[in-house]
């Protein structure tokens, strides 16, 4: 999921990677999942017919909401009657596939709806940096893999492809102050929405006590990719230099920055900010089979679909390039194959975070 109408998303969630990547990212949340449920089980519960309202802020294709929601249904339910409505609402941004959503709401085996008769279903086609729910309506809201997207790319990045390698100081300051711009607005617009001692989950990209982002190696793998790709004449070196990944990774500081000096900011604060490196599951069936073109292939899949759009809309025919096709596929065999000859772990800092609304906060 990437926020902004500026910046274009990556690959579609009807490819047929999408849903294999999404899987991937859900097999590794069940840290944010016990915080999620910890949260529902604290979260006050309206009297009927008022129902009981989560947020999903991203949604994408639907499959990273899955499990947590469906866990956070379990705990609820355990606090009231079954009878009660539960409404899950959705966001994206407008051009988000909203077919694939529901498809996946309707027809996946681990949905929420397959489950529970009295839980409804909504979505909301517009930007998690604005206000999207009534104020004091969302008990409980969720977050995955979709902040660490900023908003717009404030300048171009000249020298790479991602802000956080760029040798120019100028354009990597922008987008860290477009970064922390981008989660004020969204801590904001979340604390008006919570319902007093509601609670939001966030897991995001995070980084490392030297400020490096993760999968630094496939950033390069992509990069050195694409000037391969010069070379051969399949792009241009205009549109290498217009091309960006547009994501900045976030430490406890820039978290905790909305809530100084008074540890309060919208009438929320800060109850868990936890940072550590994420298991890197393709690498640990790589210690077991040893077959590094398999790795390689993994990989490249799933930076195919996760980032491969945003490269694609610099082209000079943007998405409908006839060149747009083959520049996928090309990029993500050189990228499986630079994996695949120096095989080793992905460093992956993933930031979890829970904020909590207080009652009657006049912050």
């Amino acid at each position: 999921m990437r926020e902004s109408s500026i910046v274009v998303r990556p690959e579609s969630p009807d490819s047929p990677n999408y849903t294999f990547a999404a899987r991937l990212q859900a097999a590794g949340l069940q840290s944010a999942i016990d915080l999620f449920v910890d949260a529902a089980n604290a979260v006050p519960v309206p009297e009927p017919p008022h129902p009981i309202v989560i947020a999903d802020y991203g949604a994408a294709s639907g499959h990273n909401a899955l499990l947590p929601v469906s866990a956070a249904i379990r705990t609820l339910r355990g606090r009231t009657r079954q009878e009660h409505a539960i409404l899950v609402a959705h966001t994206d941004i407008p051009d988000n596939d909203f077919t694939a959503l529901f498809e996946t709401l309707t027809e996946d085996p681990d949905s929420y709806l397959r489950k529970d008769a009295a839980v409804y279903c909504s979505a909301i086609g517009r930007s998690f940096y604005q206000q999207l729910l009534p104020s004091q309506s969302v008990s409980l809201g969720w977050s995955s893999w979709a902040i660490h997207w900023l908003s717009q790319t404030p300048q171009p990045i000249p020298d790479h492809i991602l802000p956080a390698l760029s040798s120019d100081e100028r354009a990597r300051a922008a987008c860290e102050r477009q970064a922390a711009q981008d989660w004020q607005n969204f801590v904001a617009y979340r604390g008006r929405e919570l319902v007093g001692d509601g609670r939001l989950v966030v897991l995001t990209m995070g980084v490392d006590k030297d400020r490096a982002p993760g999968l630094l190696p496939l950033v390069e793998s992509i990069y050195t990719g694409l000037k391969q790709m010069v070379g051969t004449g399949l792009i241009t070196a205009d549109e290498l230099r217009a091309m960006s990944i547009p994501i900045v990774g976030r430490g406890e500081k820039d978290f905790a920055a909305p809530f100084a000096p008074k540890d309060r900011y919208e009438g929320l604060s800060i109850e868990t900010v936890e940072i550590s490196d994420a298991e890197d599951r393709y690498y640990q069936q790589f210690l077991v089979d040893q077959d590094a073109n398999a790795l390689g292939a993994k990989w490249g899949s799933f930076m195919r679909v996760s980032v491969f759009g945003c490269l694609v809309a610099a082209l000079s025919g943007g998405s409908t390039d006839p060149r747009a096709d083959e520049f996928s596929a090309q990029l993500e065999r050189r990228v499986a194959a630079q994996i695949a000859a120096a095989p080793a772990r992905m460093h992956i800092p993933l930031a979890k975070v829970v904020l909590r609304k207080h009652p009657r906060s006049r912050d």
